[in-house]
């Protein structure tokens, strides 16, 4: 079902899976190995904003549990940034021995001082995302290869809550169209198909992206699905009916294709963000820095030939229509669409298994790091090649969090 011409693009599905299947992903997949991207740091200890709960998910899989610092790897322990062989082994026992799926903020003194040096910027007048307060004494460093988006067991009502107050309290959507992850009532399906025709592009996107972030979100729950759990060891694999309740057109009522498409439309919009910020990255003065000058110099070459490739795809989104009508109406839209994505980055502190807030945190970051950088367009194309970029400006995490989520 999920196949041919994307709605509001002049692109197809087949173009898009030819192109980052066999030239961007396996590149992009390089860069996320390495430390300049592997490293977030996150506040998971900030409280909810929108209602008073403490539930968080018991399951020791959405759990924080550090390793103890003698079983941490000793190329991270020593700061030194090459991984042996044997330290990614020791990595990989010590996953699945003491955290088995919980986040891991264990870093060595040395990589954290390396770490600290990392410049920061704040732009947040700017920002679509809360910015998360990783100055604060909760905010720890994740391994984010450690800790892979996969199913926790967090589900039930807890998880529907966040959904349901990201679609009904921050999408432009009719009121009339119940959240869509339920399998539902026809008639919904048949209010959201007229809406859609009926409202302005702007407000069809902002819909269309919440609905494809999740969608990956799904994707990766079910591709990553918990198949055994037993005292001696767990399993970790696709389950194909866990995806087909979330996106087969018979049990979604033509609803799961839909979703699937979206995803693209996600895509393409973080794609056409990647082509766009290229002036940002290829100034002379910018490093990937983590301390390795050769590593990273290797690692900005592949960053540029990431973003260059991203920038050659013959069918971009076209984001002129974005906003293009009268001049005060469009301001005040893109101020709205604004808020509703902050709002959408607050609520992901509501989110009560500690692993799925991570990733929600990161993924929300990188869309909303996306949206920043298609509406400062203007301002990108102006940056001088050396000096501040004024006027324009990415912190390391909102770089670590617009490639992972694209990624993802």
């Amino acid at each position: 079902q999920v196949t041919g011409h994307l709605d509001d693009c002049t692109c197809d599905v087949e173009t898009i899976d030819a192109f980052n299947n066999y030239k961007l992903f396996p590149r992009l997949n390089e860069l996320l190995e390495s430390d300049y991207f592997r490293y977030y740091k996150v506040n998971l200890k900030k409280p909810c904003p929108f209602w008073n709960d403490n539930s968080h998910c018991g399951i020791r899989d959405c759990a924080v549990r550090p390793c103890p610092s003698d079983e941490v790897p000793d190329g991270i322990r020593s700061g030194s940034y090459k991984y042996s062989e044997e330290a990614n082994n020791l990595a990989e026992e010590c996953e699945e021995a003491k955290r088995l799926g919980a986040v891991d903020g264990s870093l060595s003194k040395e990589t954290q001082q390396a770490v600290l040096q990392w410049t920061q910027h704040d732009d947040s007048s700017d920002s679509f995302c809360e910015a998360d307060d990783i100055y604060s004494p909760d905010a720890e460093y994740v391994d984010l290869l450690l800790n892979p988006e996969r199913y926790t067991g967090y589900k039930g009502p807890d998880a529907w809550k966040i959904w349901n107050s990201i679609y009904e309290e921050n999408c432009f959507k009719p009121q009339n169209v119940k959240r869509p992850l339920t399998s539902g009532r026809g008639e919904s399906i048949i209010y959201l198909t007229k809406w859609f025709s009926s409202v302005c592009i702007e407000k069809r996107a902002f819909y269309k992206l919440i609905s494809g972030l999740h969608a990956s979100i799904n994707i990766h729950l079910s591709a990553r699905y918990l198949l055994q759990d037993t005292w001696s060891e767990k399993k970790w694999g696709p389950n194909v009916t866990e995806f087909q309740q979330r996106f087969d057109e018979v049990v979604t009522r033509g609803e799961g294709p839909r979703r699937l498409k979206n995803l693209y439309f996600l895509y393409l919009i973080e794609l056409r963000a990647l082509s766009k910020v290229l002036p940002f990255f290829e100034r002379p003065g910018f490093q990937l820095y983590t301390g390795n000058k050769s590593h990273d110099a290797e690692m900005k070459n592949l960053l540029l030939e990431i973003l260059h490739l991203a920038k050659s795809f013959p069918l971009h989104f076209n984001e002129n229509s974005f906003f293009a009508g009268n001049k005060k109406e469009a301001a005040k839209l893109k101020e709205e669409f604004r808020l509703h994505f902050k709002n959408i980055s607050k609520i992901m502190d509501c989110v009560g298994c500690f692993k799925c807030r991570l990733w929600g945190k990161l993924q929300t970051q990188g869309l909303g790091t996306a949206l920043k950088i298609l509406f400062s367009e203007n301002v990108i194309e102006k940056i001088p090649e050396s000096g501040p970029s004024y006027g324009f400006q990415l912190t390391r995490q909102e770089i670590v969090a617009l490639f992972n989520a694209f990624g993802r």
